[in-house]
């Protein structure tokens, strides 16, 4: 019997493509929030650079924890309703930044925002696979823009309207979360209704690479997302710092050009799945990982104008890796989509946030400068992608 998850489906279902893009971006929207208006926060709460990590960190934390739990869970007994739920958890964590008057309510808040996306992540990358059609790296390149281009609208909605307004203009962004939970149950009831269907023919497919080099796999390209998403962490928290200490640039100045570098992220990951059907998951990552290289060293060194240059070449080639390590990693360990998105976001966020957390002590005690030169040497470990298994391996036997 043919399994369902190895072969091609009977069609790309598109318009819960989009839902799932889109949601992303709304959930995504209210989650850059967060780092766009870090400026803001610590003028008003008088916060120092280890705070901001702190902040960053219980974000990051409650999803990285959660996401391959949840992962786990929804691969042995799915539960499609849990989208919508996630989106509340990210409302309220809203609504408490927006309303907040000691630091440890902001903890909570970022806190919240956190748990959302670990509800939301791992079965929103497994609709997107099931709707699919077979265009694993296209859906997942199509789910993951839509949270990258809600990442980079984020600062720049926080140019223009948290900044002139203040912090309790954040609760209006709560309508959008709203808009996301009205989407997010109309497709939990398509998922619902096709894992009704599909109950009574699934099947689990395995690939002839033996445990153990599946294990070692996992660990390379879990140390390729460290890599990733350290780097990635540096410039999310504290590139706007990095502008405004070293070109004298105002704060909304500078949240203009973190939109440009987020907005560069959105394209990579657009980029990297679509192209990863076609020549292969494995060779996306090697040039994306090791490919940027030559731009992160060139960085810190740059006048304005090349650095906002080579951050938008660094974020289109960063950001390509990610759709690529994703589904490399899903046919590595097939019918088990949940766990290893929930692994992969959880470890992307968790990560992240404790590289934040390192690297905000780091720029307390060295400076701005010094992380980014530290940093600039990080996609060297793209050289272990060399100990990957090659993609004709990943072929499922059912």
């Amino acid at each position: 019997m043919t399994n369902p998850e190895s072969r091609k489906q009977e069609g790309t279902a598109w318009l819960i493509i989009l839902g799932i893009s889109m949601c992303h971006m709304l959930n995504d929207v209210i989650q850059s929030l967060l780092q766009a208006i870090y400026p803001l926060l610590r003028d008003e709460f008088a916060l120092e650079f280890w705070q901001i990590g702190l902040m960053t960190f219980a974000f990051r934390f409650t999803a990285s924890l959660l996401q391959p739990l949840i992962g786990l869970a929804t691969d042995r007994r799915p539960f499609p309703y849990s989208l919508p739920i996630g989106m509340g958890s990210t409302m309220v964590g809203l609504i408490l930044l927006a309303s907040a008057h000691h630091y440890s309510l902001l903890l909570a808040g970022a806190a919240l925002i956190g748990l959302g996306s670990s509800v939301f992540h791992p079965e929103a990358s497994r609709v997107a696979r099931l709707a699919s059609g077979g265009r694993f790296g296209m859906a997942q390149s199509l789910f993951q823009v839509g949270g990258n281009f809600g990442t980079s609208v984020g600062p720049l909605l926080a140019a223009f309207i948290v900044v002139p307004f203040g912090r309790g203009s954040i609760v209006w962004f709560s309508i959008a979360a709203l808009l996301g939970i009205m989407i997010l149950s109309r497709v939990s009831h398509w998922y619902a209704r096709l894992q009704r269907r599909q109950a009574a023919t699934r099947t689990r497919p395995t690939i002839q690479l033996s445990r153990r080099r599946v294990v070692w796999a996992l660990v390379i390209l879990t140390l390729l997302v460290f890599t990733k998403n350290i780097y990635i962490a540096s410039m999310e928290s504290y590139y706007i710092f990095f502008l405004i200490e070293r070109f004298d640039l105002s704060t909304q100045a500078a949240q203009l050009m973190m939109f440009l570098y987020l907005g560069a992220m959105a394209l990579g990951v657009a980029i990297g799945g679509m192209i990863g059907d076609r020549v292969g998951s494995l060779t996306v990552i090697w040039v994306s990982i090791l490919g940027v290289l030559p731009f992160t060293l060139m960085l810190p060194y740059a006048n304005l104008f090349w650095t906002g240059a080579l951050s938008i070449m660094i974020g289109v080639i960063l950001a390509s890796a990610f759709p690529a390590i994703v589904v490399f990693a899903q046919e590595l360990v097939p019918g088990r989509v949940g766990m290893v998105a929930g692994m992969f976001f959880g470890l992307a966020f968790g990560m992240a946030g404790i590289a934040a957390a390192v690297l905000g002590v780091i720029a307390d005690r060295r400076g701005i400068d010094f992380v980014y030169h530290l940093c600039s040497f990080l996609p060297l470990l793209g050289l272990l992608t060399i100990f990957l298994p090659r993609q004709r391996e990943l072929v499922p036997e059912v």
